[in-house]
């Protein structure tokens, strides 16, 4: 089958053409093998953006293990035996429908169509039929279904064909989580809206091993901890929002499930996913494997097949929300800026130093004080063009304070501290500069 492209969709709303602008100018995110054309569904990241990546994969890991005792780690691979996928369902069930035009033989998904014609030449569509959304490959020299494996669709599974692993490793006991971070794959038929939907993208899924009738007092736990931590990256609480699935969204195994909703340029959309999904896996896994993975409990006397809540939500999307929530177009002493009001904890760049000229005896002495702070916090050195003009990019790359060492610095060993959102001014001496930035920082 040729690889499925994307549907002719609707003009981008103006936000999101101007942050993919943006993006590839400040080095957040670029297309993928632009200069042979590009590669729909997949996108590189750039200085800026790895770093806001890391931030988010740092912020994930912390609070959901780092500061927890009933939370570990896990990094399982990309490629699993292939039974694994069978045993999950996904080989059978892990599809979308899938029309195509009868004229241009483009194909779309059926969902993204029905109820209109096609948006160049109103050409009529074939039946819908079932699309795989699994990336295939092979194992070895042998390139035929003996060998044929998957990339992974989901991280998850991991966690489910390692919980004895874990279990026995660990000494945990339910109610205890599995996390992992990691790429996934997808053969997205309609991938869109810059990095909101990837072929290949990164998830931080944990999986909450829970005794069965525990399973919806966690799902009620763990939806509002997952809105609250999207609100600690600074994401503004009147944006998000939590939507429970209704009976028809639910797959056969959930018995519950939350999103996590941002109102992005484009509408309403999901964040992140919260799913109570019961034994299922679990049972799954243990009858095509053969292998217990029940967990007896030496307190009750019992032995059951623990349920699971899932909270999963993607890195790419997370950023893309940053960006969207951060973005500002202002006007200042009669000048327009645009501005991204990262909050400081994962803002890329924490701190510019910049010598007020290229004067020797100032970038000497930038150079030191960056040095200084860099061990603490995240910092950049600038000292091409004007002054005004590196304000202006550090505003539009997000980094909330700036400091300047100007022609005063030599008489009375200061600096300037420049807010990105209050624009005041504070001199301190630089003996005190790494407090001062401290008391400022998280």
């Amino acid at each position: 089958m040729a690889e499925p492209v994307e549907r002719i969709e609707p003009r981008q709303p103006p936000l999101m053409e101007k942050l993919v602008s943006l993006a590839k100018r400040r080095g957040f995110f670029f297309q993928s093998s632009e200069i042979y054309g590009g590669l729909q569904g997949f996108w590189d990241f750039g200085p800026l953006g790895v770093t806001l990546r890391n931030n988010v994969r740092r912020a994930w890991w912390r609070t959901m293990v780092e500061l927890r005792d009933d939370v570990v780690g896990l990094e399982s691979t990309l490629i699993m035996h292939p039974r694994t996928w069978v045993a999950s369902g996904h080989v059978e069930n892990f599809t979308d429908p899938l029309v195509e035009c009868k004229t241009c033989h483009q194909r779309f998904r059926a969902d993204h169509v029905r109820g209109r014609v096609h948006a160049e030449d109103g050409g009529e569509f074939t039946e819908p039929r079932r699309f795989n959304l699994m990336f295939k490959t092979f194992v070895g020299p042998a390139e035929d279904s003996s060998a044929q494996v998957y990339l992974r669709p989901e991280t998850a599974q991991g966690q489910f064909v390692d919980f004895a692993n874990v279990l026995n490793a660990t000494r945990m006991r339910p109610p205890f989580g599995i996390a992992q971070m990691g790429k996934a794959f997808r053969n997205e038929i309609t991938p869109g809206n810059s990095i909101f939907r990837l072929r290949e993208f990164d998830l931080m899924e944990m999986e909450y091993f829970v005794p069965p009738a525990e399973e919806m007092r966690w799902l009620d736990y763990w939806k509002e901890e997952r809105l609250r931590w999207h609100v600690s990256l600074g994401i503004r609480p009147d944006k998000l929002r939590l939507r429970a699935h209704s009976k028809d969204e639910l797959a056969h195994y959930a018995s519950g499930a939350f999103d996590v909703e941002y109102e992005f340029p484009f509408g309403w959309s999901e964040l992140e996913g919260i799913a109570a999904r019961g034994s299922y896996d679990l049972s799954a896994h243990q009858q095509a494997s053969g292998r217990d993975l029940s967990y007896f409990d030496d307190l009750k006397r019992e032995r059951y097949v623990p349920h699971v809540v899932e909270p999963a939500v993607g890195v790419d999307r997370v950023m893309l929300t940053l960006l969207i929530d951060a973005y500002r177009e202002e006007e200042v002493r009669g000048e327009q800026r645009v501005v991204l009001r990262f909050h400081p904890s994962i803002a890329p760049v924490q701190v510019a130093v910049l010598p007020l000229s290229r004067k020797e005896q100032l970038i000497e002495t930038a150079k030191r004080v960056e040095h200084e702070l860099r061990p603490y916090f995240r910092t950049e050195y600038d000292d091409t063009q004007s002054i005004g003009k590196r304000y202006r990019r550090q505003d539009e790359i997000g980094t909330p304070y700036a400091v300047t060492v100007d022609f005063e610095t030599a008489q009375d060993q200061g600096v300037t501290i420049r807010s990105r959102d209050e624009m005041t001014q504070v001199r301190v001496p630089i003996s005190g500069l790494r407090q001062a930035m401290a008391d400022r920082l998280p």
